[in-house]
């Protein structure tokens, strides 16, 4: 006979989540080849609010995992980027589950949460309840699906073409969404 405890400890475990961990520049937000960090920059890549929709229809959790290493360089405050989060948040409805971010820089002060290590997503994995063989990742750089493979997650490339043998691509994130969903 199971204790309480016992029993919520097996019955966590056959409850698992799946989720698809996204990037945040050039994989949610237009990608402008230097730091996004004022409101007005923070433009939704097109398709990104119907890939959402269509993921968390499928029962997946989505949750934000991004290097913002222009905080440890000193370009802008971890304000601005809540401010453009907080923007993200509102654009999308609400439908994303949790946003981690990594706001050092290698030169600067090493982290483990910084991709391509994988921190940040072993915490939203612990805190959800998440199994990585259900779950995915999608990154615009090989450094994003090194950090889910180094927990288990599957990868797609999105916005890079072409994208290395081997490595599973998709135009943006509608595109992904419908691949991971059909997989």
């Amino acid at each position: 006979m199971f204790s309480n405890f016992e029993a919520s400890i097996n019955n966590d475990k056959m409850q698992q989540n799946k989720c698809v961990f996204l990037d945040r520049d050039g994989v949610l937000n237009e990608e402008r080849g230097d730091y996004t960090y004022e409101i007005d920059d923070f433009v939704l890549v097109p398709g990104v609010i119907e890939a959402l929709q269509l993921l968390k229809a499928a029962d997946y959790l989505l949750v934000v995992v991004t290097n913002q290493a222009g905080i440890a360089k000193g370009l802008y405050t971890k304000q601005d980027m809540d401010a453009c989060h907080e923007k993200l948040h509102q654009e999308t409805n609400y439908i994303l589950n949790a946003i981690y971010y990594a706001p050092q820089h290698p030169v600067i002060s090493n982290s483990l949460a910084r991709k391509p290590d994988s921190l940040m997503l072993e915490r939203a994995i612990a805190r959800f309840n998440i199994d990585p063989n259900q779950s995915w990742l999608v990154g615009d750089r090989l450094r994003d699906l090194e950090a889910g493979k180094k927990v288990g997650v599957k990868g797609i490339l999105v916005g890079a073409e072409p994208a290395p043998v081997g490595i599973l691509y998709a135009a943006n994130l509608l595109r992904a969404a419908h691949l991971i969903i059909q997989k």
